[in-house]
């Protein structure tokens, strides 16, 4: 008020536009605009006129020599896209239309001279008529209402061109079509490919007789010439493997693992790949199945099928075809194992139960996974176990980084790809708050999603608690939530009763290795409808119409749909071949007839090997403060008993 007062007093006006002073007396209350902002608007409109009327003589031009181009063709007259009435009427007010030309061939046309048109001119959009009769030419309408037809543009046409159109097959299924567009895009098998991909040949690899180029038939692939795709991604996969890599760099003139038979049966991707050609390198021979039917990478088992390796496995097995495969790998004429790597057990309760005299000769059993490691410790408890066991699943660069930090990363992984979900503000229960479990929450959670937990154990439940999460009981959540995720490795988690009650469209599937945490046998049932969305994904309708959408029908999420971190899974490969040493060499009478983790010492060696990625630098302790701890300063540094 203040400041109006003071410039009613002296007569200062503002600009209305830019807020210029001016030094007046009167005409205070009308609306001021300065001279500058006045002739800024005369010169912007100046521009505006001068911009249209180069576009009206520029669309005159046009016209111009369009109707130039039309009378030289007058001889061979065109065929009219208007109607007979309205080209006779455009003949008699236009004598230049082709109609008339081609009447008075004789008469020359005289040049078309035109001026400005005040009107404004059409879009060009507007100027435009298809002619069907013409192959596809166009007539243009002038600013005086003529009609002219467009110059035609010829098209480029490569010399091979036309010869590559007529060498491609006139008929063609759509599942070849969208196959042969695959490879001519990336030419090359990325395992994301491979995790979709279904090849055109339908033929089950125990039909066909493959041989490699060495002249070796002793595998059962989908393809062996995929091995060139293969072998890039493992070569790939090597690059995140450090510790692996300087493993067999270190070990590889010692050969600790010469005369050892391992026969294996675990995921085969490339972060497998780069661990068997390890062991190789180290002196052991390899025959190798898959532990689950839909992880197997197949340009993977084509490339380690033509370095030599015995792979029994391709994406998609049948149960039959399973264990047909394990058989193969095991029951092999000239050949015994005496070392077995098992992802589940599986491998394990096979000679267990088709050859147990082969026991005899088995130096020991590695295994990775909590299913695996729970049928060694029935058998050992029984009394059943023939021979050392080595819990790898239980070791700490196991637990708390494969199952961890894997898990974090490879859930939302899996989910994206299969369903394209959006997990901000979805509501989500996983199942178990283990290592994995607590993996998957911990992403979901940061993706936005409410996450509930059901839990067991109370310290595992308390952990869940102090984390930000609600622990419920599932029949308790299990009408309203998004997405229904088990990570316990039991049985029956998640059954019929519990799916009956789950809102349309929700989501399940199972992260945990065991397949048996769905009740998947349950829904296969008479009035219940499966449909098939895309590869691992199907709709399990139920008569009234609702929905759930059961992913790899209820096996393992990240590597039947996905990819898991190589770094990660070099960790715990490392961890394998080391255990498959440790057993190997140990002399007769360390190791009996039971189940043992791995040595601390052997989990702080696989970490320090991963700790130069980094560029990490480990602090040392004095002898001070060595002789204080009471440890040895290169380690162990925690005992058996510690947690981390």
């Amino acid at each position: 008020m203040r400041n109006m007062k003071r410039y009613r007093r002296s007569g200062n006006m503002n600009c209305m536009s830019h807020g210029a002073l001016r030094r007046s007396s009167s005409h205070r209350a009308h609306p001021f605009v300065c001279r500058f902002c006045v002739e800024k608007k005369k010169k912007k409109a100046s521009s505006v006129r001068f911009a249209a009327m180069s576009v009206q003589a520029v669309t005159a031009k046009m016209a111009e020599v369009e109707l130039k181009d039309v009378a030289g063709k007058a001889a061979s007259p065109a065929i009219s896209p208007l109607t007979p009435k309205a080209e006779e009427k455009r003949s008699e007010n236009n004598p230049t239309s082709p109609s008339a030309a081609a009447a008075a061939a004789t008469v020359e046309p005289s040049p078309v001279t035109t001026a400005p048109n005040p009107v404004k001119m059409p879009q060009a959009s507007a100027m435009k008529r298809p002619d069907p009769q013409q192959n596809g030419g166009e007539a243009f309408v002038n600013c005086d209402g003529t009609v002219a037809e467009a110059p035609r543009m010829k098209k480029i046409q490569f010399a091979d061109q036309k010869q590559e159109f007529n060498k491609r097959p006139t008929k063609i299924s759509r599942r070849s079509l969208s196959r042969s567009i695959s490879q001519s895009s990336t030419d090359s098998y990325s395992s994301a490919a491979s995790y979709t991909d279904s090849s055109d040949d339908e033929t089950s690899p125990r039909d066909k007789q493959q041989k490699n180029s060495k002249g070796n038939a002793d595998f059962c692939i989908k393809n062996i010439k995929q091995a060139d795709f293969g072998r890039r991604e493992i070569e790939i996969a090597e690059q995140e493997m450090p510790a692996l890599m300087a493993l067999r760099k270190r070990a590889q003139g010692e050969k600790p693992l010469a005369g050892a038979k391992i026969v294996g049966c675990t995921h085969i991707t490339a972060q497998t790949a780069v661990l068997m050609e390890t062991l190789s390198a180290l002196g052991a021979q390899c025959r190798w199945a898959a532990c689950n039917i839909y992880s197997t990478q197949n340009e993977v088992a084509a490339a380690l099928a033509e370095g030599g390796f015995s792979v029994f496995a391709w994406k998609g097995e049948s149960e039959d075809d399973f264990w047909w495969c394990i058989d193969r790998c095991v029951n092999v004429e000239g050949w015994q194992p005496n070392m077995i790597l098992d992802d589940g057990g599986d491998l394990t309760h096979w000679i267990y139960k088709k050859y147990p005299n082969m026991f005899k000769k088995i130096k020991g059993i590695v295994e990775e996974s909590v299913t695996g490691v729970h049928r060694l410790y029935q058998l050992s408890k029984a009394g059943k176990l023939c021979v050392p066991a080595m819990n790898v699943n239980d070791s700490v660069t196991k637990q708390k980084f494969d199952n961890l930090y894997c898990c974090r990363e490879s859930i939302l992984d899996g989910l994206k790809r299969t369903t394209d979900v959006m997990f901000g503000g979805k509501q989500v229960v996983v199942c178990g708050y283990g290592e994995v479990g607590k993996g998957c929450s911990a992403a979901l959670k940061a993706m936005g999603s409410i996450v509930y937990v059901t839990e067991i154990d109370p310290i595992c439940a308390l952990q869940a608690c102090m984390d930000g999460f609600r622990l419920v009981k599932l029949n308790e959540v299990i009408r309203q939530v998004d997405i229904v995720i088990t990570c316990t490795g039991n049985k029956n988690v998640v059954v019929r009763e519990y799916m009956d009650r789950m809102k349309n469209g929700c989501i399940v599937c199972n992260m945990g290795h065991s397949n048996t945490e769905i009740d998947v046998a349950s829904l296969r049932t008479p009035e219940l409808t499966w449909e098939r969305v895309r590869s691992q994904v199907d709709h399990v309708i139920w008569p009234d119409g609702k929905r759930i959408v059961l992913l790899a029908e209820g096996r393992l999420l990240n590597l039947s749909c996905s990819t898991v971190p190589t770094f990660v899974l070099s960790i715990t490969a490392t961890t394998q071949a080391l255990a498959l040493i440790e057993l190997y060499n140990a002399p007769e009478g360390r190791y009996k007839q039971d189940v043992y983790l791995l040595p601390k010492k052997m989990d702080e060696y696989v970490a320090s090997l991963h700790l130069p990625t980094f560029d990490a630098h480990l602090t040392e302790l004095s002898d001070e403060q060595a002789k204080y701890l009471g440890l040895n300063k290169n380690g162990p540094f925690k005992p058996n008993y510690y947690r981390y």
